[in-house]
């Protein structure tokens, strides 16, 4: 597993580097291909947080812990990931053919886990208008969603999606064009 480490507002020792590392690289085992950990640790209003990504075969999985030692923050990020992880291929070995996502050597799914259903509950059909990022976050601020998708006019009518972030502030979500096969 590659690994980057990012610091925001603090300096990490190589001691809390080498735990994190040690921790995260037990999740390689539930990977079939070298996955890649990004890792930033930083103090928010006297706080130890601790945000782990993952990338693996296209598929991302993050956690972000906020705890009192930065230890314990990247302890509960991990258990985050692995929950992710175990859930994410109980739900694939299910809905799709046996053996779609190769399973690990010590991976067993949990009873309790991976029985939630993706059952839609609604249904919304709407035409998609061009308009620029700032239009997009007007219109989902007026219907008081989260997110708004639309075909964004300042990159070639590209679908994009607009969001809003826990942090604050507004994300947005662009399609590059390009068919990434």
């Amino acid at each position: 597993m590659k690994f980057t480490f990012t610091e925001k507002r603090m300096d990490s020792s190589e001691d809390l580097r080498a735990y994190a590392i040690k921790k995260i690289s037990k999740l390689d085992r539930l990977f079939k291909n070298e996955a890649e950990a990004y890792v930033t640790f930083s103090i928010e209003r006297g706080r130890f947080l601790a945000e782990i990504t993952i990338h693996s075969n296209g598929l991302f999985y993050r956690a972000s812990e906020l705890t009192n030692d930065m230890y314990a923050s990247v302890d509960s990020g991990v258990a985050a990931i692995e929950r992710q992880i175990r859930r994410n291929k109980t739900r694939l070995e299910k809905r799709l053919r046996e053996g779609a996502v190769p399973a690990a050597p010590a991976f067993t799914p949990a009873d309790d886990e991976g029985d939630e259903e993706f059952k839609i509950v609604r249904s919304k059909r709407f035409s998609i208008k061009p308009m620029s990022a700032e239009e997009a976050i007007l219109q989902m601020n007026l219907l008081g969603h989260e997110f708004f998708v639309f075909k964004n006019m300042d990159a070639e009518d590209a679908f994009s999606v607009v969001y809003k972030r826990r942090q604050g502030g507004y994300g947005l979500i662009c399609d590059d064009g390009l068919d990434n096969d």
